[in-house]
Order: C-alpha cells, then structure tokens, then sequence
C-alpha cells in the first residue's frame, strides 16, 4: 500500500474559526468517531474517511472512551490509522476525547470523580498511543460529584501535561457557568462546550449561546442532522436501511413519521437555495459566529465531501430564516 499523502491544498477547502476567546482555530468542520469507527465496522472505511476528511481540511476528530461499539475500539482503530498514516501529521491535527458515561463495571467507572476521569484519561492514551489529546472533555454532568472535583481534575490534567485543553458537554447553562468560573479560578479556562443542536433541537438558544458568548468559551454542536431527519433520506418515506426502520436507541420510525411534513417543507427551502438539506442544516448553525464547529458524522466519504459544500454559503435572508421559523414552529 502506498503512503499516505495528504491533498497539498486541504487547507483552501475549509475555513477556520477562532475557539471562544483562545488562540486555537478549529475547521467550521469536525469529523465525530461516534458511529462507524468501532470493532464491528469496515477498517478499510473507518481510515478512508478520516483521510477524506484531512484532505479537505477537517484537521479535527472527536472520540470519546465509550465510542465503538464495544467501548473503547474507535479509539483503538483511531490509534492504528494514526500511527499507519497520519503519524507525520500529528501536529496538525486536533484530537480530542471525552470521559462521563459508563465505562467498565463498579463504582469507579462512570460520571465524574476524580478516580473515574484520570482513569479513562490514562486508558484513552494508551489505546490511542498519544502522549497527549488535544482536548479532553467532561462528556455529561454529574451532580452527585461536587462540581470542584470534576472541574479540579480537568485543570489536573491540563497540569499533568495530558491535555492541553478541555471542555464539558451536554451541560446546561446554569451548571456550565458555575464549571466555567471554577476553571478559570484554577487558572484553566474552559476551551469549548459541547451541545446538541440542529433545526430540530434549538435548547442552546435558551441561554447557553449568549453565556458562551459572553464567556469567550467555543462551541461544537453533535448532532447536526438530527440522526439523519434533516437529510434527504426520508423524504419519500422510510428506506429499508434506515436507522429509523432498525428502531435505534436514537430514532424511530414514528419520529420520523411525525417531522416529515416539516422535513419535506425544510427540503424545499434547501432547494432553493441550491443546497441539500443536510447542507442547509449545517450551513444554519454556521450562521451563528458564536459556534466555533460542527461535528458531522459519517459512513461514506460522500457524505463527508457533501457536508464541506456547506461551508459555502452560511449566508440566510431575512425572508429565509423567516421561513425557516414558519416551518419549525
């Protein structure tokens, strides 16, 4: 097999935006390792995706200890594939991981303690052979850990040189302050935060967004398409292979029933603005400047090279975006 070489231009193909008040850039771009990365999916697949998304400037790849399934084996795939190919570009890439979910059996594998995150953190390390994540995050709250601890370890980590930034997900806006204030005590501030957010789930316009703003803190939004809803894969219906027909834990046939007026309406302002739906959702979040990145997933190298058509036109009319709102609410 020849070596690996990245595309010279990868670096015109995507634009860049500064992480909440710090000096990192992030591509307005990630790629997630959430889904197709694990021990059952294609290896072959798994690396031919992360090449197509460097070579067109996605310098990001978000992984958590729990991704697989099993958890733990997309970080393991995620270790060889770097080490095979990307080893001489290990500085120009962001790779960040998570810990706050179940991970092995007791009391000392999940949440927030102290125990349980150094623990995940020494385990991510090694199963990806880094001697550092770019960032790592508290991936949920844990309110039966006092905020201090969980926070306090982050700020460990950074210390300890196995980190070099972190970040928290899935918090609401009243806790996410309180952690902000505490890093930024100990003399870590929070890099980014990471939310759920599409067309179809708007809880981060409800006071997280403007307390981001305000904090200088970035934010990277999981979840852009709403589990496949905002694409153009239901709009005649439900295919066969659908994850909605499989009944996932993350979608089902019936709330893909009850969106597709909406899902067909949204598709037709796409149209005409010359874009996919799955484009039009992730150019909409972009539209905000307070969002630093958006976390795509993907099973084909087609849809990653579709998703970067995206960052083309993030421009919304007065007349569109009321449009949009006509159709969402």
């Amino acid at each position: 097999m020849a070596k690996y070489q990245a595309d010279s231009e990868r670096y015109t193909k995507m634009n860049y935006r500064r992480t909440g008040n710090s000096g990192l850039l992030l591509p307005e771009l990630s790629l997630g390792l959430w889904h197709n990365f694990g021990k059952n999916d294609d290896f072959e697949n798994s690396r031919n995706l992360l090449k197509c998304a460097f070579d067109n400037g996605i310098t990001h790849f978000d992984l958590a200890n729990n991704y697989g399934p099993p958890p733990g084996s997309a970080e393991k795939n995620f270790g060889k594939i770097l080490k095979k190919n990307f080893k001489n570009y290990r500085d120009e890439l962001i790779i960040s991981s998570k810990a706050g979910y179940g991970m092995w059996p007791g009391p000392y594998g999940d949440w927030g303690s102290k125990k349980f995150l150094v623990s995940s953190l020494d385990q991510s390390l090694q199963r990806m052979k880094l001697d550092y994540v770019d960032i790592f995050y508290h991936h949920r709250p844990d309110y039966d850990t006092p905020l201090e601890e969980t926070m306090g370890t982050l700020d460990l980590m950074v210390r300890q040189g196995k980190a070099l930034y972190v970040g928290i997900s899935n918090y609401q806006p009243e806790r996410a302050a309180a952690a902000f204030k505490i890093l930024k005590d100990l003399g870590t501030p929070c890099l980014i935060h990471q939310p759920r957010y599409s067309l179809f789930d708007r809880w981060i316009e409800d006071g997280l967004l403007d307390l981001l703003g305000n904090s200088g803190v970035g934010a990277i939004c999981f979840s852009p398409l709403a589990q496949g809803m905002l694409t153009d894969k239901y709009i005649n219906g439900l295919p066969r292979d659908s994850r909605a027909i499989k009944d996932s834990p993350f979608l089902n046939s019936t709330q893909v029933l009850e969106m597709l007026p909406k899902i067909n309406a949204l598709h037709k302002i796409a149209k005409s603005r010359n874009q996919t739906l799955a484009q039009m959702a992730i150019s909409w979040i972009l539209k905000d400047d307070r969002i630093t990145s958006v976390l795509i997933g993907a099973s084909k190298t087609e849809q990653i090279l579709d998703s970067v058509k995206a960052i083309k036109n993030t421009h919304f009319s007065e007349e569109e975006l009321t449009n949009i709102n006509s159709v969402l609410n």
